[in-house]
């Protein structure tokens, strides 16, 4: 058991950080919003720790005290929200295609913005982040209890009056707002939301990653994140959560497939695909994904299939 979780540790982690990330990105959809911000505040937050533990929470202890880094991550959420307020307001009265570009020029511009200041490093980032932790696996000390809390709270989310309003906007935004529900305040709330998830999973990545750069947000990010919710389910947060996990590990599975050494010589070619053509394969899967399965895998109807009908 200890060899596995020595070998999968890495693993294990990114898939859970995956869950939280798609969940992040589910936010959003659920009033109807194709954001595509969250690379940004995933980035953003993972800068904030960086700095934080590597120029001001300095220590000289072994490892990073678990104080600190909770005290980063709650910094990086606040700092997020707040940004995440600040760019949902104007950014939310535009729909469909207009704010997925939108949030796509917010995430290259923190982008730009990393590759060009001196306290993020410039296009070499920072390196030798703190570790709170002897090995990757015990990140789950973190990281798990964070998804099960979030989990819980999506669970009341979908069934409180706050998440009915945001079904409501995402079924029919001009219906719900002659139903007196304030269609802006909801879009707002539920981008911010998910701005302040995403920071503060960006801010355990940058420890568990130990180095971090402009490369952590960018466009290609977004179609990931993307790829996690439409497949898994966007009707659902469980279809986030499933899928975080399994793009997660897919590139991994891919990989190891490429190089068991099952392809001869001819089909070289197709295992170098597979070993890093993880982008097309899911832009494929997005295709094939919204054709044959338009609420992705998991779907609310799943969970009446096995009640009892009265």
């Amino acid at each position: 058991m200890a060899e596995f979780f020595s070998t999968y540790g890495s693993l294990i982690v990114s898939m859970v950080l995956g869950a939280l990330l798609g969940l992040s990105l589910y936010l959003p959809l659920m009033t109807g919003q194709l954001s595509l911000a969250s690379p940004g505040f995933y980035a953003l937050g993972g800068y904030i720790a960086a700095i934080l533990s590597t120029k001001v929470f300095t220590s000289t202890s072994n490892l990073f005290p678990i104080h600190l880094l909770l005290l980063e991550i709650l910094i990086a959420g606040f700092v997020s929200g707040i940004l995440g307020a600040a760019v949902g307001i104007p950014a939310l009265r535009l729909r469909g295609i207009y704010l997925a570009i939108a949030t796509i020029a917010f995430v290259e511009v923190l982008r730009v913005l990393a590759l060009n200041l001196d306290i993020t490093g410039g296009a070499v980032g920072i390196f030798g982040i703190p570790q709170p932790f002897q090995s990757q696996i015990e990140y789950l000390w973190i990281a798990l209890p964070l998804l099960l809390i979030s989990m819980v709270l999506f669970y009341r989310l979908e069934r409180v009056r706050v998440g009915r309003a945001f079904t409501a906007i995402r079924e029919d935004e001009l219906a719900a707002g002659a139903m007196g529900i304030n269609p802006t305040y909801y879009k707002v709330l539920a981008f911010t939301l998910g701005a302040i998830l995403a920071g503060i999973v960006g801010a355990i990545s940058a420890h568990f990653l130990n180095t971090w750069n402009a490369r952590q947000g960018t466009f290609d990010a977004s179609i990931i994140y993307l790829t996690f919710v439409l497949i898994g389910g966007s009707r659902t947060f469980l279809g986030s959560v499933v899928g975080g996990m399994v793009f997660t590990a897919l590139p991994e599975i891919l990989r190891g497939i490429a190089d068991s050494g099952i392809f001869p010589n001819w089909l070289g070619w197709l295992a170098q695909f597979l070993r890093d053509g993880r982008l097309i394969i899911f832009g494929l899967l997005i295709v094939i994904g919204t054709i044959f399965f338009p609420q992705g895998l998991v779907t609310p109807e799943i969970f009446k299939m096995g009640k009892v009908r009265k």
